[in-house]
């Protein structure tokens, strides 16, 4: 019975956890819709203009650069996230950064809108659409745990010398990791695969069309 209340009360904890950093997400949306409203009609000229060089360009960026690139952009977020656990800050950055998150990711959908009007959301939806479903998902499997392990170790850093338990980094914490890493791996490599073939398609019918 003890253990029953004792997981209700985690699973409870977890759930304020991962409510707390949904709420500085979804306030982090709205912030970039609303920023976004401000940038100068220019902006969209050189949306396209951009766009336009990228149909020019026979075969895309070079391979390795894309990989590259497809890495940061997939791991940043829930790698950053994963390494808060280790740093007492972390209970500070970690909600920040979920913040900043959700509103880059708001912002650049929404100039995509702004430029392109009802196309820009399929342009979206092509640029940003897996990798989305994959990093948002990994991002919060990762910051959930990260948070408390950071809000442990802050405890610690202001406890005074109390004793306290020590923070558990065990064999689920890098699971957890190895786990999200594969997803993440994978997202990426379909992304390399199918979000240039399917941007090419919208940019030629948008713009050519």
């Amino acid at each position: 019975m003890k253990w029953k209340r004792r997981e209700a009360t985690e699973w409870r904890r977890q759930l304020s956890r991962l409510l707390l950093l949904a709420l500085f997400f979804f306030s982090g949306v709205i912030l970039g819709q609303v920023f976004s409203s401000r940038v100068p009609d220019a902006t969209g000229g050189e949306l396209t203009r951009y766009l336009t060089d990228f149909l020019r360009v026979e075969n895309g960026t070079a391979p390795p650069q894309a990989a590259m690139s497809a890495a940061v952009l997939y791991f940043r977020y829930p790698l950053a996230a994963f390494l808060m656990g280790f740093a007492s800050i972390g209970v500070l950055l970690l909600p920040l950064m979920t913040g900043a998150f959700g509103f880059f990711l708001s912002f650049s959908v929404c100039c995509f809108t702004a430029a392109f009007g009802s196309d820009g959301v399929l342009l979206a939806l092509a640029v940003f659409g897996l990798r989305c479903a994959v990093t948002l998902p990994c991002y919060f499997l990762l910051a959930v745990p990260a948070l408390e392990r950071s809000a442990a170790l802050a405890c610690l850093s202001l406890g005074g010398g109390r004793r306290t338990a020590p923070v558990d980094y065990g064999r689920k914490w890098w699971i957890r990791l190895a786990v999200v890493s594969g997803v993440l791996l994978a997202g990426m490599c379909a992304d390399l695969m199918l979000a240039p073939w399917a941007l090419r398609q919208l940019l030629e019918r948008i713009l050519t069309g």
